[in-house]
């Protein structure tokens, strides 16, 4: 039987077209000018990381990103965009009932205690998912946010289509460690590739800014290595992994779909370790560390 988390990824490109279809007409997403703070959990964080990085290079406005925990006290901001596929995260549910600035929800669930301490809600439930490792929920926000940006979103789209269909890198299964590497908005790609092979293959996976990955990171390469670029690589820096023996891996594809074959891959060890990437070790759908009412977060907020 094929995983939940296999034919989620798969329909991706998919999911991504819809995104792009309600990017225009969905409410409260973050206006030119805004200063916002992003904020999420594991997979949405590093969401949250890409998307500042793509809004601050186009000119849209100054975005910080935080872990949904870290959001500095008492620092200003126009909007919270808060990044919650089930709507149920602790950390989430408390940055909403405490936000002083106007606030937007993006989620895949409806009916969750979030989107009632949301001023703005867009909700995803095409995007939806069942297994507890996400993929599309992730990239299809991504997806969403970046042709809020006005950007043209048509060939990440035609890319996602051949990232599910298209053969992994050779050779890259037989590795046993993995560094991905990004640059800017990419980064924080790089950081969710290493945190799926964690979470589905239980597999010895880092990430790095591409430039600080050669003051200090390179010295674990070796020729059990892959080194996993998303987007344009500093020059020089393949040469340096070919040296060390390990594997350099870039492709030409959009940075987002490359996302997909390396969620691909994790999927991959999984079958080979006998694991169920359906039901990963120590991890639920949601982190739910306490009841959470909106009228209850209401009166914390007022204290």
């Amino acid at each position: 039987m094929p995983s939940f988390v296999a034919a989620e990824l798969t329909d991706q490109p998919q999911s991504w077209q819809r995104a792009a279809d309600l990017a225009a007409s969905a409410d409260g997403l973050p206006q030119p000018g805004e200063r916002v703070a992003v904020v999420g959990c594991g997979t949405s964080w590093f969401m949250a990381q890409a998307y500042a990085g793509l809004r601050e290079a186009s000119g849209a406005g100054e975005t910080d990103a935080f872990t949904a925990s870290e959001l500095p006290a008492g620092r200003s901001y126009d909007r919270v965009l808060a990044l919650s596929r089930s709507g149920t995260t602790t950390e989430i549910l408390d940055v909403l009932a405490a936000a002083t600035a106007p606030t937007t929800l993006i989620t895949g669930v409806a009916d969750s205690p979030a989107p009632a301490l949301a001023g703005s809600v867009v909700v995803l439930d095409f995007a939806d998912e069942r297994s507890v490792v996400q993929t599309r929920f992730a990239t299809t926000t991504l997806l969403l946010l970046r042709a809020h940006l006005g950007e043209d979103v048509s060939g990440a789209i035609a890319d996602a289509q051949t990232a599910v269909g298209s053969p992994l890198p050779s050779g890259i299964a037989d590795r046993t460690q993995f560094t991905f590497l990004g640059a800017g908005w990419t980064t924080g790609l790089a950081a969710e590739a290493a945190l799926k092979m964690r979470e589905a293959a239980l597999a010895w996976s880092e990430s790095y800014p591409a430039m600080d990955y050669r003051h200090g990171p390179i010295a674990i390469t070796d020729e059990q290595s892959a080194v996993w670029m998303f987007g344009e690589a500093p020059e020089g820096l393949a040469e340096q992994v070919g040296a060390t023996g390990g594997m350099w891996v870039r492709q030409d594809l959009d940075p987002l779909a490359s996302l997909i074959v390396a969620q691909r891959l994790a999927l991959e060890l999984a079958a080979r370790r006998g694991l169920n990437p359906d039901a990963p070790r120590h991890l639920t759908r949601s982190v739910i560390l306490r009841p959470h009412s909106a009228s209850a977060a209401s009166s914390a907020s007022s204290a």
